[in-house]
């Protein structure tokens, strides 16, 4: 693989690999002077932001991150979870990580679209679509139904009697509505095959995405990412109701700002902006 098809990478995949990197959390073969570029252009804009009192990127992406992880472990830990499939992957080092961490305990299959996850897979040394190893890269489009290439296709594979995880993050703030409840009812039914089934996603809500200030940060971002940054739903209890008529049996969305006790990047300002799904099916 040649790696200049970098190129093919959203500005957005670039720029979050980038800050898991500056704050110690990737790995070196995933950094990218894309990443470099992009996260040196946006800095004025969060410097202007920070001195008016406004939010930044790099604060919620890092609290929503490192909650995710959280509540990965502790499904990993104290649940029970033994396979683990990440949606849209992009540059993220979280499989990588947990892989290290738990080796064979865990099976962490990372899927993407065809060319992003050949990249990863180039890059990680793990061309090995369909090998039966604890760290996996796939090519899958989350939003097809069945059929290969499918969520679906892949969940057949995997051990049906072992509790399963499914991740998206940095996935559907940029989708329209109905897209992110075709996905959640992939998920929601692609997950319903195992013993139990958890599913982890960032989320924001208008509720908590109101006035000038954030205003203006949502307009600069969704100018960055070359597309709206979407509101989807009113508030949790909203996202809440919608994650149940998915398919989930029970789905809680966690503000980060709780967790600030046990997590530093979440005892920071702004953090709120985004909320944590944990929804779950089975017993």
């Amino acid at each position: 693989m040649n790696l200049s098809s970098s190129v093919r990478i959203s500005p957005t995949a670039h720029y979050t690999g980038e800050v898991w990197r500056r704050h110690g959390l990737s790995d070196p073969r995933l950094a990218t002077l894309q990443g470099r570029a992009f996260h040196a252009a946006l800095a004025p804009a969060m410097a202007v932001s920070t001195k008016l009192g406004g939010p930044t990127l790099e604060a919620f992406l890092m609290a929503r991150h490192t909650l995710i992880d959280h509540l990965l472990q502790d499904a990993i830990e104290n649940r029970g979870v033994t396979q683990v499939i990440e949606i849209a992957c992009g540059l993220s080092p979280r499989g990588v990580r947990f892989s290290q961490r738990y080796g064979n305990r865990i099976t962490y299959i990372e899927t993407d679209l065809p060319p992003m996850a050949a990249l990863k897979a180039s890059r990680l040394g793990l061309n090995n679509e369909g090998a039966k190893t604890h760290h996996q890269v796939r090519p899958m489009d989350a939003l097809r139904a069945d059929g290969e290439g499918s969520l679906s296709a892949l969940c057949a594979q995997l051990d049906a009697g072992a509790a399963t995880a499914v991740i998206t993050e940095g996935l559907i703030n940029y989708f329209p509505q109905t897209l992110v409840l075709t996905l959640w009812q992939n998920i929601a039914t692609s997950l319903s095959r195992f013993s139990q089934g958890l599913y982890l996603s960032d989320i924001h809500c208008r509720s908590d995405n109101s006035g000038p200030l954030v205003d203006a940060f949502v307009a600069g971002l969704s100018a960055f990412v070359r597309g709206r940054v979407g509101l989807l739903f009113e508030d949790a209890t909203d996202a809440q109701a919608n994650l149940l008529q998915a398919g989930f049996g029970r789905a809680q969305l966690h503000q980060p700002s709780a967790w600030a006790d046990k997590l530093p990047a979440c005892g920071v300002p702004w953090v709120d902006l985004v909320r944590v799904v944990q929804a779950a099916t089975g017993v």
